[in-house]
């Protein structure tokens, strides 16, 4: 009957049920609750799997005090997730190592858990292994992609210059999500005004920057990197081990 909640606890409740002299009805409301906690625990892993998320992150992880200018309240706002719900997008621009990545990938994962069908992308790598595929598998991709609830493009031109055929893929996205009031978050190092350059054609960014910037909430992270932060601590707490060893 497919009930393994109900077999993982059945024991366990039965003993306690003898041990407290519990009702019956008592006891199975148990273990019908045991059943849909094991079901919807299930189903949760499943949809972060799906999600192509590497990580669970949170904005408790988050350092708020390294870089106090960040826009805080914007951050939990999108982690309502309201805007997902009313067909928004979110572009998340500013310089390296301020935490644009931590803060999509925590929306991205309480999305998963409030049950949306969630894609996130390092956006350059899987534009570019989008490309090597065949047409059969680009279809099947282009159709995941679009019919997700909540689409995650993370460090979008990393690398600068995309080639045509990621650039096709993301207007072909944007166009077409735009059009199923589907969200989409955009995080980057790169400012708006230089995605023509990135792309190499003018007239592609102004009709995806159209269409991302319309239904838009834009944040702008500006401040010191974590990144570099971290190093320096390593290797602080490096030098202090030489020391003390010598």
């Amino acid at each position: 009957m497919r009930l393994s909640g109900i077999r993982a606890t059945l024991d366990t409740r039965i003993l306690q049920a003898q041990a407290n002299q519990e009702p019956f009805l008592d006891t199975f409301s148990l273990i019908l609750q045991d059943e849909l906690d094991r079901r919807r625990s299930r189903l949760m892993e499943r949809r972060f799997q799906q999600s192509g998320l590497d990580e669970r992150m949170s904005l408790a992880d988050f350092d708020w005090r390294f870089n106090p200018k960040l826009p805080r309240a914007a951050c939990f706002e999108l982690h309502t997730l309201k805007f997902v719900a009313e067909g928004q997008n979110a572009l998340i621009i500013g310089r390296p190592g301020t935490g644009k990545s931590h803060i999509a990938k925590a929306v991205a994962y309480q999305a998963t858990l409030q049950g949306h069908n969630v894609r996130y992308l390092e956006a350059d790598g899987a534009f570019a292994a989008y490309a090597l595929g065949g047409d059969a598998e680009q279809r099947q991709q282009l159709r995941t992609l679009i019919d997700a609830d909540l689409l995650v493009l993370d460090d979008l031109f990393l690398a600068r210059r995309i080639g045509d055929k990621a650039g096709e893929l993301l207007q072909t996205l944007v166009h077409q999500r735009y059009k199923l009031k589907r969200s989409i978050v955009v995080t980057s190092n790169r400012v708006v005004q230089d995605w023509g350059k990135y792309l190499g054609d003018n007239t592609m960014a102004t009709t995806i920057l159209d269409r991302l910037m319309h239904r838009a909430q834009i944040l702008e992270f500006e401040g010191k990197s974590y990144r570099l932060k971290e190093a320096a601590s390593r290797l602080t707490r490096l030098t202090s081990a030489d020391v003390k060893q010598d």
